[in-house]
């Protein structure tokens, strides 16, 4: 169990276990390594075990990785931890729920249940469906409501507002709010007036007008008030006024609110009642129940309990997971790690004042918890603090920049206290610092960057760390183009596909806005209504000019193989079959296809939309850019395109920092939601709608108009976008901007040279998929490996033959091999699944014969991951099993092939040795079998799987079991 030697910070983190601690790891500072030293510490003690700790962490990838980590410096192996409570919130609330959660509702007035087979909806996408599903259902019963519903903009500001509330720990009973809840919807008003009185205070020593009031000077302005609002000049205060009158805080924050609340209480409480009815739970509402369960059962709290309570990541924590991990702490060793100035979650309710204020929030929430019943059983005064300073990861002149990025002013009127309270100082540990840090400028800005790309390739000027600790030239692999938005990383693909530019997008793609979407949103709106909008894509991608197009839509003349195409889908009665017809005649494959695939048909599977609703769904998701993770590899050596918030947690060699430009970094804000919540304001409303004119109307809420100029809009999160998108850089750092330069480019130190870009077209061969994301392997993580890597690809090529044959082999040995077998894999797949597909050829109808015949429980495309060790370092093998077959006492792994030979059969058995491996430690009471059915012939060939052993000699073979 060798490895670094930890640092003194480090050492202090992992040997001292006992009370409560909050560690501040800012980036770079060995923060997993310390966490998991620290666990083994605590498991490889005699009375302690893994069950006895959990260590929360937000993804599910950072969870695998933990444990990974944990194997190399614990007694235990990875299947002992298999089922330890190393996870995330949502997947510990879940465990809860189901061994203690089933009267849970109960406890809120409800009497729903939770039940084993309650699902979980992890798809934005499919909750905002059943959403809409469910206040279209709200609104016919509950007609006393009408007003709110008319000022409404969108029905998913209700679902937002729902998860924000229920990420405050602000929860509905059947007849009123659950605990203080109420309390928060109402608001604070002395903490407001300070706010307000801030913001009132006259400028200049009294000779210049307060802040507050400058801003009022457009009250009104391209606004309707109700006839209650005040004047311009009543609320201002006459000529020569400097500040607004004290009484005006009180107008505008007491108003009457009772209705307001009323109609969020009965929407949250009866799309709580929805979803149980429905038998599935949000996130969010995964931890309101865990939240509410451990509030009132006080043996579930105890049975929950653990000895060691350990949070990554705190600064991502929502004000409910805070006091969820304290219900959670059965001791006072409660320990608390991140990085106060790497919060950028706000979107997804992290709320940052959990870590800046850690020690009062600690104390607050268990008093508030304490406050009718023993829940939080230690003392939190004083927790113990532990700064981790040393950063592994860039250089001294990289976290010098990070520093003066953490305080630079996001816009030109903007002040900030400088030095920041809080901010710890790290020292670098980096073989060599020759850092360049630069800016570029252009109006052309992504022939710019990628001009500067192709300077930066090759050149001396900006060496990286090689694997040997010495200084070699930069390849395209070693950059990365962070971007604040989305849309400009996908203008910037689209210009570097023009020159055939090494370079992919990682993270999350708007799915609905592809071309796949797009071709799938026509052909659905021809078999809607023949709607030209769908007629026209379908002509054109076809190649029909625009007149000619025209003429067909005239006439109805469609082409004849596209009419009978139309035709055939119109006798398809499976939304899944029609799209994966569509997909097919394109050649659409591959992860975006899938996702969208999944996305479409899980939405018709898990709501009752017709197929014009499904159209207005697509529809949609194009308008608002809803977002899915794609994963896909784009080559060996391209430059990564990320949003910084992609980006968290990964480093790369050189960073270049993109549109750097007024109004996109920051992001000039939409309007706000018609209601909303905020601290210290509470709930409110922009919009109301009133009868009391002449005619019906939608006024504005002039008390909102003020209150929102005393909570002016902070930049702080912004600043820590910047910093973390500075300190994802090992060695340099570029920032590039257009013609109008953003704040941060003026605030920071760095020179901005413009430049006039030449982009020269780039020769790679197969050049990298532009479009589609791929996954970035973490730094110092195991080596990745597929089955295939494995195998000996020249068996293929043998007598000219692909890996798998068409369905005429005899007389086309070459054609349509691979596309024919992944075919006969999805049509396998879709009627194991029970979708209503029909076979269309021999092959198919052998493999309908053969999953009728299985007496078990079928489970499809699963996918699998053997880790093993290889010459002392990790590696992992990673794949789909075709079926997982179980039944009461065996597990039979089958991988479907349509070769006409078994001559590949020696090369398949390496692909099935791997799943054999990871399903025997899965099923480790039952026998586990592999075996090979060809479709061909219909015949099932057993295969003996290798040893592990014979597989590491296989990994040493690729040349990457251990450099």
């Amino acid at each position: 169990m060798s490895g670094p030697t930890p640092n003194d910070a480090q050492r202090e983190l992992i040997e001292r276990t006992e009370g409560s601690y909050l560690v501040d790891a800012g980036p770079g500072t060995g923060k997993t390594f310390a966490i998991t030293r620290r666990y083994g510490t605590i498991v490889d003690r005699p009375d302690v075990e893994p069950a006895d700790v959990l260590l929360a962490t937000f993804t599910r990838s950072a969870a695998t990785e933990m444990k990974e980590r944990i194997v190399d410096h614990s007694a235990y192996g990875l299947r002992e931890l298999a089922d330890a409570p190393i996870r995330t919130f949502h997947s510990h609330c879940h465990e809860i729920l189901r061994e203690h959660g089933h009267a849970a509702p109960t406890h809120l007035g409800l009497d729903e249940r939770i039940t084993g087979s309650t699902r979980i909806v992890e798809d934005d996408l499919i909750e905002g469906e059943r959403f809409r599903e469910f206040l279209g259902g709200f609104r016919d019963d509950h007609p006393e409501h009408a007003d709110f519903y008319r000022a409404l903009s969108a029905p998913g500001e209700l679902l937002d507002l729902i998860e924000e509330l229920a990420s405050k720990g602000i929860f509905p009973t059947t007849d009123g709010w659950y605990r203080d809840g109420e309390s928060h919807l109402d608001g604070e008003f002395e903490a407001f007036e300070a706010r307000f009185d801030e913001a009132n205070q006259p400028r200049n020593d009294g000779r210049k007008q307060s802040k507050l009031r400058e801003d009022l000077s457009r009250f009104g302005r391209d606004k309707a008030y109700r006839a209650d609002a005040p004047s311009k000049s009543t609320l201002r205060g006459g000529r020569g006024t400097k500040r607004l009158d004290d009484d005006v805080a009180r107008q505008v924050f007491y108003e009457e609110r009772d209705g307001l609340k009323a109609f969020v209480h009965d929407v949250y409480v009866e799309y709580l009642r929805f979803a149980l009815r429905r038998n599935y739970l949000s996130f969010s509402f995964l931890q309101l129940f865990a939240f509410v369960l451990l509030c009132e059962d006080e043996r579930a709290r105890e049975a929950a309990a653990f000895e060691y309570v350990m949070v990554d990541e705190f600064q991502d924590t929502s004000e409910v997971q805070f006091k969820l991990a304290l219900l959670l702490s059965g001791t006072d060793n409660f320990c608390a790690v991140g990085d106060w100035k790497q919060s950028i979650y706000s979107f997804q309710y992290a709320d940052v004042d959990n870590i800046l204020e850690f020690e009062a929030r600690l104390e607050r929430f268990a008093a508030d918890l304490n406050d009718d019943a023993d829940r939080v059983p230690f003392e939190t005064a004083d927790p113990t603090r532990i700064e981790l300073r040393e950063n592994y990861r860039s250089t001294e002149s990289i976290i010098d920049l990070s520093e003066r990025a953490i305080a630079t002013p996001a816009s030109s009127g903007e002040t900030v206290e400088a030095p920041l309270d809080g901010v710890v100082e790290l020292s670098a540990n980096a073989a060599f610092d020759n850092t360049v840090v630069e800016g570029i400028r252009h109006e052309d800005e992504y022939e710019a960057v990628l001009s500067k790309v192709q300077e930066i390739v090759g050149n001396d000027d900006y060496a990286v760390e090689g694997e040997d600790g010495e200084p070699r030239p930069p390849e395209h692999g070693d950059i990365a183009v962070f971007t604040r938005t989305r849309d400009y990383g996908r203008e910037l693909l689209d210009v570097a596909a023009e020159y055939e530019f090494p370079m992919a997008y990682d993270g999350g793609i708007e799915l609905f806005r592809t071309d796949p979407a797009k071709l799938l949103l026509a052909w659905l709106r021809i078999l809607d209504s023949d709607a030209d909008r769908g007629w026209a894509v379908v002509l054109e991608r076809v190649g029909y000019a625009f007149d000619e197009i025209d003429h067909v839509l005239e006439t109805e003349s469609y082409p004849t193989d596209t009419a009978e195409f139309r035709d055939s889908l119109r006798e398809l009665e499976s939304v899944g079959a029609v799209a994966r017809r569509v997909l097919d005649r394109y050649g659409f494959t591959g992860d975006v296809a899938d996702v969208l695939l999944h996305a479409i048909q899980s939405v018709h599977d898990s709501t009752t939309v017709t197929r014009g609703e499904l159209i207005r769904f697509i529809e949609r998701g194009v308008e608002t850019g809803s977002t899915v993770d794609v994963r896909a590899t784009a080559g060996d050596d391209a430059v990564t395109v990320q949003t910084i918030h992609t980006a968290k947690g990964l480093e790369y060699p050189i960073v270049v920092m993109a549109n750097m430009n007024e109004g996109r970094f920051p992001p000039r804000t939409g309007g706000s939601s018609v209601i909303e919540y905020r601290d210290p304001v509470g709930l409110r409303q922009r919009k109301l709608y009133s009868e009391e004119g002449a005619h019906p109307h939608v006024y504005d809420n002039w008390r909102h108009d003020v209150i929102r100029r005393c909570l002016p809009r902070e930049y702080d999160e912004e600043r820590r976008l910047l910093y973390v998108a500075v300190t994802r850089a090992e060695s340099h750092v570029v920032f590039a901007a257009g013609e109008d330069p953003n704040a941060f480019l003026d605030g920071l130190p760095v020179e901005v040279e413009a430049i006039e870009p030449r982009v020269e077209p780039v020769d790679r061969g197969d050049p990298a998929d532009a479009e589609l994301p791929f996954a970035v392997t973490a730094p110092d993580g195991p080596v990745g490996h597929t089955p295939h890597s494995l195998m000996d690809e020249t068996v293929f090529e043998a007598a000219g033959e692909r890996r798998e044959a068409g369905p005429d082999h005899e007389s086309e040995p070459e054609t349509r091999g691979t596309e024919f077998g992944s075919r006969v894999h999805d049509f396998a797949e879709a009627y194991a699944l029970g979708d209503d597909v029909t076979p269309s050829n021999d092959h198919e109808r052998r493999v309908v014969e053969f999953v009728d015949g299985l007496s078990g429980e079928p489970y499809v495309e699963e996918p699998v991951t053997l880790p093993i060790e290889v010459d002392d370092r990790r590696v992992t093998v990673s794949g789909i099993a075709d079926l997982v077959h179980e039944t009461p006492d065996r597990i039979e792994v089958v991988d479907y092939k349509t070769d006409s030979t078994r001559r590949a059969q020696s090369e398949y058995e390496t692909q099935l040795s791997v799943y054999y491996h990871v399903l025997d430690e899965w099923f480790a009471g039952k026998e586990v079998s592999t075996s090979l059915f060809y479709t061909t012939d219909g015949t099932r060939e057993r295969i003996e799987p290798l040893s592990l052993e014979e597989l590491r000699s296989l990994v040493r073979a690729t040349g990457s079991g251990g450099d």
